[in-house]
């Protein structure tokens, strides 16, 4: 089995497939964890998933003289500490206690709010692939311009520059499609 440096490194030059052998590797293992921290609750399997993927894209933060194990741990440890902190805040529920009263969006307006993120997405295509990837990174991956920064190896200045460059290419792209008589989204 490969070393996990040599995976990681694969990894962060943009080899997304390798990271499945660190998943494999690890999945047991913080589930385990996560299991014990949470009691067997029956949502520990998307936590798991919660850990890999803040895992996958904290990967630039990691510090390889370290022990990649134990960073890993440490954030599910505490991935699993949050989890247990809003629990305890949040009151018990038992199902009689549950009114059948919905306050979510209704279905039209779940649906509207789809079509408008795909019609921005669409928008976005339009633009260069710096740009693109700059607004993608910051407003579909929520990543910090820390964050952004360490990915693209850019000075976190670079990015705040780059992201509002981008965004108002974004804008000229939606009023250049409203005037043409479309709907911009």
């Amino acid at each position: 089995m490969q070393d996990d440096r040599e995976i990681i490194a694969k990894v962060l030059q943009g080899n997304k497939e390798a990271y499945a052998l660190i998943v494999n590797k690890y999945k047991g293992k913080i589930t385990s964890i996560l299991q014990k921290s949470l009691q067997h609750s029956h949502d520990v399997e998307d936590i798991v998933q919660e850990v890999f993927i803040k895992a996958y894209y904290s990967l630039p933060d990691y510090n390889p003289n370290h022990s990649f194990p134990a960073w890993l741990y440490r954030i599910a440890i505490n991935r699993g500490i949050d989890e247990w902190r809003k629990r305890k805040r949040a009151p018990f529920v038992t199902e009689m206690d549950i009114e059948l009263k919905d306050d979510g969006p209704a279905p039209e307006d779940a649906y509207l709010v789809k079509e408008q993120r795909n019609g921005l997405k669409r928008q976005m295509m339009v633009l260069d692939k710096e740009h693109r990837t700059i607004l993608a990174l910051h407003y579909l991956q929520q990543l910090s311009y820390r964050e952004i920064s360490n990915k693209l190896s850019l000075s976190v200045d670079t990015v705040r520059m780059r992201l509002s460059h981008a965004r108002k290419k974004l804008r000229e792209q939606l009023v250049k499609t409203e005037k043409k008589g479309g709907h911009p989204l």
